[in-house]
């Protein structure tokens, strides 16, 4: 017994190597940083407070194109559209990355593509892409498919290298022809990862519609820097509210429908 509690593991310095290197990574990324102080931060942030429980309602009643209504609808759109249109394109561009569908070298080279994609973050695509198409609605919609693109792929690949091969054997095996084996072999295993990708996307795409919008690529978010540059904070307050209950309505009904797809839970 004795024998066993000496040679039993000893991870004091080994814990003690790694508390090292983390304090010497905090001190150097300390070495970084300077903080001046709060300045206005204080003011905007009591502002932004006082919006949010004075919001502006007159601009819930609002129909025209500067109401909560109509940019929340544009915001959504967008969210909408670049998920859409990045879920589709995703689908070719991930089969062609995948290692047990095409050779190594082809999967490879859309993988770096992939990941060059991914990379890049979305507000310097944004940044990019209103040059070419100009500030509004359309920027946003672009941007977010390509940046959708970059992810849902990543998460696409996942799933189609988990497939059960052994399926589309017995259907080879049973006089199957390619696109019954994709119908009834791949698909069935696809579908529900496909959807549940698409879905959790469309959560990050809505909020990053707004943050987009900061930049003029359309959406809430446009009206939103306006205001908070004017310091009107009851609207400020009315742009925000009108985003909280959206994100929450959305984020609801998105984890109940990937419940009942991964679970078939209701």
């Amino acid at each position: 017994m004795e024998e066993v509690y000496e040679a039993r593991p000893r991870p004091f310095l080994k814990r003690l190597i790694i508390f090292l290197i983390l304090l010497v990574l905090v001190l150097w990324s300390r070495s970084g940083i300077s903080f001046n102080g709060f300045s206005q931060g204080v003011n905007i942030a009591k502002g932004t407070i006082y919006g949010l429980t004075h919001p502006d309602w007159r601009l819930f009643t609002d129909m025209s194109d500067t109401g909560i209504l109509y940019l929340m609808f544009q915001t959504v759109a967008i969210a909408i559209l670049g998920t859409l249109f990045g879920g589709i394109l995703a689908i070719p561009v991930s089969f062609l990355a995948s290692t047990n569908i095409v050779p190594r070298p082809v999967a490879v080279i859309f993988r770096v593509l992939i990941l060059l994609v991914r990379t890049i973050p979305s507000l310097v695509w944004a940044l990019m892409w209103i040059r070419v198409t100009g500030p509004g609605a359309f920027c946003g919609v672009v941007t977010q498919s390509i940046c959708s693109i970059g992810m849902i792929s990543k998460m696409y690949i996942t799933a189609i290298e988990d497939l059960d091969t052994g399926i589309l054997d017995a259907l080879d095996a049973s006089g199957c022809n390619t696109f019954e084996k994709i119908r009834c072999g791949v698909l069935p295993q696809l579908s529900a990862s496909f959807v549940s990708t698409v879905i959790y996307r469309f959560d990050i795409n809505l909020k990053d519609a707004t943050t987009l919008g900061l930049i003029g690529a359309g959406g809430i978010g446009s009206a939103l820097i306006i205001a908070i540059s004017a310091m009107r904070w009851t609207q400020v307050g009315a742009y925000l509210f009108a985003l909280i209950i959206v994100v929450i309505f959305i984020e609801w009904g998105s984890t109940r429908i990937r419940a009942r797809l991964a679970r078939g839970r209701q």
